[in-house]
C-alpha cells in the first residue's frame, strides 16, 4: 500500500504543480512566482487537511519530498518554455486551457481520495462526514490557494462543478472503503471525479447562479 499511496501522491503533485506553474506563466509571473505557485498548488490542499486534523507542522514541512518535487516540476516547465518562447507563443489559448484543465482534473481526483484515506487513518468512529470533508478540502485546497494568489476568483465557486466533483468522488470512495477495500475505493473514487469533471467540461455544466438582473441561469455561456 505504501508504494500505491506514494504513486498516487506523486501523480497528484506533478499534475497540480503543472497546473500552478502554467497559471503563473499565464499571469506573467517571474521564475520565483512560477515555482511558488506550482508548489502551493501541489501541497496546499494537504497543508489545509493537516491543519484540520491538528497535525502541526503539516506533513509537507516534516517530509518535504513532494514540495521539492513540485518545485522541480515547476522549474522544469518554466525553463522549457523560457528557452522555447516561440513554441510557447504558438500554443493557442484553447490548447493552453485544455492542458490546464487536464492537469487540474487529475490533481483534483488524486488528492480527493488521498484526503479520504487520511481521514480513515485517524477516524475512530465510522461516519461519512469527515472523509468527504477532508477529501474535498485536500482536493480543492491547492487550487483555491492558487487562484487567490493569482488574483482570480476561486475556480471552485464559478466553473464546471469543481468542488461538487470532488465531493462526489470523496463520497464514492468513502462508500466503497469497507465494501471493496482501499485500493479499489481510491481508484474508483478518483475515476468518479475525472468522469464528472469531463462530463461537466464537455456539456458545460455549472451550478445555478444569479446573473444580470437577478435571473437564475443553470448553464450560463
Amino acid at each position: 500500500m505504501t508504494y500505491f499511496l506514494s504513486f498516487f501522491n506523486l501523480v497528484g503533485t506533478v499534475a497540480f504543480a503543472l497546473s500552478g506553474a502554467m497559471t503563473a506563466i499565464k499571469k506573467d509571473m517571474d521564475v520565483l512566482g512560477v515555482i511558488i505557485l506550482g508548489m502551493v498548488t501541489a501541497v496546499g490542499g494537504g497543508i489545509l487537511r493537516d491543519i484540520v486534523l491538528g497535525e502541526i507542522p503539516p506533513q509537507a514541512f516534516r517530509s518535504p519530498r513532494y514540495a521539492f518535487c513540485a518545485v522541480v516540476v515547476s522549474l522544469f516547465i518554466f525553463v522549457v518554455l523560457y528557452f522555447h518562447v516561440k513554441g510557447y507563443r504558438r500554443i493557442s489559448s484553447l490548447t493552453f486551457h485544455k492542458i490546464l484543465m487536464a492537469a487540474d482534473t487529475l490533481g483534483l481526483a488524486v488528492f480527493t481520495v488521498v484526503g479520504v484515506r487520511a481521514a480513515y487513518e485517524r477516524q475512530t468512529e465510522w461516519n461519512y462526514f469527515l472523509p468527504v470533508f477532508l477529501g474535498t478540502v485536500t482536493g480543492v485546497g491547492g487550487g483555491f490557494l492558487r487562484d487567490i494568489m493569482a488574483g482570480d476568483r476561486p475556480y471552485i465557486f464559478v466553473k464546471h462543478v469543481y468542488a461538487c466533483a470532488s465531493m462526489a468522488g470523496a463520497f464514492l470512495c468513502a462508500f466503497l472503503w469497507r465494501r471493496m477495500g482501499e485500493h479499489w475505493a481510491m481508484l474508483l473514487g478518483a475515476l468518479g471525479v475525472v468522469l464528472i469533471r469531463m462530463l461537466a467540461i464537455h456539456f458545460k455544466w455549472n451550478l445555478p447562479k444569479i446573473r444580470n438582473g437577478g435571473r437564475m441561469i443553470d448553464n450560463p455561456p
